[in-house]
């Protein structure tokens, strides 16, 4: 299949063509949402951080947002702040601006408040949304590709179906020299040995092994034990019972071929192949920094249903459980229920989400897309003061 997608200044290739409006912090978030609405193309993001944060939170934050404005999925990008929050407007205007996109910012203590600050973005936001739509899409190849894996509400079927499928998705990919990310690390635990196996050398080994420690040390301090709530009430009830149960069946998403490297959240890989990231288990959350990193699809592995979506990147639902999938039709796109029913192969429902997929980059809608789900969420790594 011929595939077409948006060719870049910086030479990466996006599969959509968004003008995203980005809040530098929570207090400017309504104004985004409002000018976002009234610009055909434009979509928002509604970040609750920004604000009196402080060290590692704000260096992250600040991070997340200049690189979702470096995604291959945006086209432009307009910011926009209160006037004195801790991320820095200017500079994250300024920082996706390095990549050539068309990026301004607008400031609402500096604009007179939300009326006016409204009728300012919505002018830069106008004026850049008409120049996207004259934008041509180019012959792409799937090698210049990057797509996250994620999996959520999981149940005894993920591990046996849905997991490994996608898991066969990320060997194609790789195998054509595309790059594939797969990411939460709580749902590492029990089963990091087994990564480790597979890393590129012996430090990407140690790096698959402290993520892991350090986790479970931070849990640790804060006087909790992760396996209090992994797996979740409804992993159990889905029929999961441990946290290596858990992990075990979570990690065929990322498929069987070589670890490349460790990836710190929000962090961008530094060439092809198949990355860990570095991520909570919070579905959201880890979805976003896997975009942050620069993903321009996401394959998102579930056995209960989930409907989360994303505003820049379209999300493939595909589901283990055959009774999950009748229940929540309108939200999962790839049933993967007929592996548990005997009436597909792995490697079959493999090929029909790696179609869909193909599918999705030259345009198909998904039902995340359809229904506009755009969830967004930035791991918060210490308390606000």
């Amino acid at each position: 299949m011929k595939l077409e997608g948006y060719r870049r200044e910086d030479g990466k290739v996006g599969i959509r063509n968004h003008l995203l409006i980005i809040p530098a912090s929570v207090c400017a978030s309504e104004v985004a949402k409002a000018i976002s609405e009234r610009v055909n193309g434009a979509v928002y993001i509604p970040n609750q951080h920004g604000c009196c944060q402080i060290g590692p939170d704000l260096e992250l934050t600040t991070k997340v947002l200049v690189n979702f404005g470096k995604n291959p999925n945006v086209g432009a990008a307009l910011v926009v702040g209160l006037g004195c929050e801790g991320v820095p407007t200017k500079k994250v205007s300024e920082e996706i601006a390095k990549t050539g996109k068309m990026v301004d910012y607008v400031v609402i203590q500096e604009n007179k408040g939300t009326v006016n600050t409204i009728a300012v973005g919505v002018k830069k936001a106008r004026e850049m949304a008409e120049k996207l739509s004259l934008m041509k899409k180019e012959e792409i190849d799937i090698s210049e590709i990057t797509i996250g894996i994620e999996c959520g509400g999981s149940d005894t079927t993920s591990g046996l179906a849905s997991n490994p499928a996608v898991g066969y998705v990320s060997d194609k990919l790789v195998d054509l020299n595309g790059t594939s990310i797969f990411s939460e690390t709580t749902e590492f635990i029990g089963a990091e040995h087994i990564l480790a196996k597979r890393a590129r050398n012996e430090e990407v080994a140690q790096k698959i092994m402290k993520i892991v420690l350090d986790c479970e040390k931070k849990a640790n301090t804060m006087g909790v034990d992760l396996r209090s709530g992994q797996p979740t009430p409804g992993n159990i009830e889905g029929g999961l019972t441990t946290i290596e149960e858990k992990s075990l069946g979570c990690i065929y998403k990322g498929g069987t071929r070589t670890i490349e490297d460790v990836l710190a959240y929000g962090d961008m890989p530094s060439g092809k192949g198949l990355y860990i990231m570095d991520t909570p288990g919070q579905d959201i959350e880890s979805i976003t920094g896997m975009l942050a990193g620069g993903a321009v699809l996401i394959i998102f592995t579930t056995g209960r249903g989930t409907p989360t979506g994303s505003a820049i990147a379209p999300v493939i639902k595909v589901c283990g459980n055959p009774e999950s999938y009748e229940r929540m039709k309108d939200n999962i796109d790839v049933n993967a229920g007929t592996i548990i029913d005997g009436t597909k192969t792995i490697s079959d429902v493999g090929e029909e989400i790696y179609s869909q997929m193909l599918e999705v980059i030259n345009g198909k809608f998904t039902k995340a897309e359809s229904l506009n789900h755009r969830e967004f969420g930035i791991y918060k790594m210490i308390s606000t003061f």
